[in-house]
């Protein structure tokens, strides 16, 4: 009543200025609310700073295996005191890798609304092309700060083709996706890894699981096979995640300084 009858006492010029007043402090109000609500969605929204590492998220292979990535994450936490979680992938990690690209996404997302400052990704084998969809897929490109991929089949390896040729409708999903010439790996075929994203894609050649080898080369990262940088380096495709050179690779991948080729071989 008191308010009411205070406004009624004010001259029409006075109560007009008043109105405009709180108008604007609402405006301010409410931009000040869509300032702060773009500041925290801006990992999702930009490119990650390179020079705020935040957590590591490891990305199993076929079959979602996790033990060989377990001792390259407590590696990475023990060389770098960053997080590092090695993600569990839905069923038994031969299901659709579209799915297991939400897996990723969920992950990311969730190491994001905690106030991480970035998110870095490293896949193993089939875990690179879930990597892959992520960024093409489900928004990655303008949340992860780095991506390391390690024998990752890129291109397919002809294992798939073979497991599905020798026993007929025994090739899971993923197996089928993971066939050269896939429609998936079509689709991803045609989106190099765009110039703002730093991507490295270690393979060995001594591969035997992912063939070609090179199947793992990617347009727009950085190419690496392991023997020529590590020449006599006799590490098979499940021995990437543990092996000591690959470690180190690793481990300069995701630090702050720019991404290039290692000069020489970290480790013996």
């Amino acid at each position: 009543m008191r308010i009411t009858a205070w406004w009624g006492g004010l001259s029409p010029r006075r109560r007009l200025m008043l109105s405009c007043v709180a108008g604007v402090l609402a405006a301010v109000a409410v931009a000040g609310f869509v300032v702060t609500a773009g500041a925290k969605a801006a990992p999702e929204t930009g490119v990650p700073d390179q020079d705020k590492p935040g957590p590591v998220l490891l990305v199993p292979g076929y079959g979602g295996g996790r033990d060989a990535l377990e001792t390259l994450a407590e590696r990475i936490r023990q060389a770098t005191g960053r997080p590092a979680e090695v993600l569990t992938l839905a069923g038994d990690g031969t299901g659709d890798l579209v799915e297991q690209a939400g897996v990723l996404a969920d992950a990311v997302e969730k190491a994001y609304e905690q106030g991480a400052p970035s998110v870095d990704v490293v896949g193993y084998s089939a875990g690179g092309v879930v990597a892959r969809l992520w960024v093409s897929r489900e928004g990655g490109l303008h949340q992860a700060r780095r991506v390391v991929t390690l024998g990752a089949p890129m291109h397919g390896t002809g294992l798939a083709t073979a497991g599905g040729a020798l026993v007929p409708g025994a090739c899971p999903t993923a197996c089928v996706q993971l066939a050269p010439g896939s429609s998936l790996l079509q689709e991803l075929a045609k989106q190099p890894v765009p110039p703002t994203l730093p991507w490295l894609s270690l393979w060995t050649d001594r591969d035997e699981t992912v063939t070609p080898p090179d199947s793992a080369r990617l347009d727009g990262a950085v190419n690496v096979s392991l023997q020529e940088v590590c020449p006599g380096n006799t590490a098979a495709h499940g021995d990437l995640p543990t092996d000591p050179a690959v470690t180190e690779i690793v481990l300069q991948a995701l630090g702050t300084t720019p991404l290039e080729p290692p000069a020489e071989c970290l480790s013996s």
